[in-house]
């Protein structure tokens, strides 16, 4: 899945394209329920946020600022989602 810059994403696509991320940078994770947990449910550490945000970024054509990479700011996936969104909504 692709997607173009200004391209106008329901949530279901960003989530969507968001799960492909994942199984790609943290293919050790199976099932993924977006509204579980990252830290408790799937163990997700900081360096594993990073990667996928950096990911993001490419697959998105989105920018993150710093404070925006910590991973206290996504306790859920679909939180991550949520700022993938409201990024593209700005764009």
């Amino acid at each position: 899945m692709t997607f173009e810059r200004g391209m106008n994403m329901g949530k279901d696509e960003v989530r969507a394209g968001l799960k492909e991320l994942i199984s790609e940078v943290m293919p050790e994770l199976d099932d993924i329920d977006m509204d579980k947990d990252i830290v408790s449910e799937y163990g997700v550490n900081s360096i594993s946020i990073i990667r996928l945000i950096v990911s993001a970024e490419k697959k998105f054509d989105i920018s993150f600022t710093d404070y925006e990479l910590s991973l206290a700011e996504y306790p859920t996936f679909n939180d991550l989602a949520t700022v993938i969104i409201s990024k593209l909504d700005k764009n």
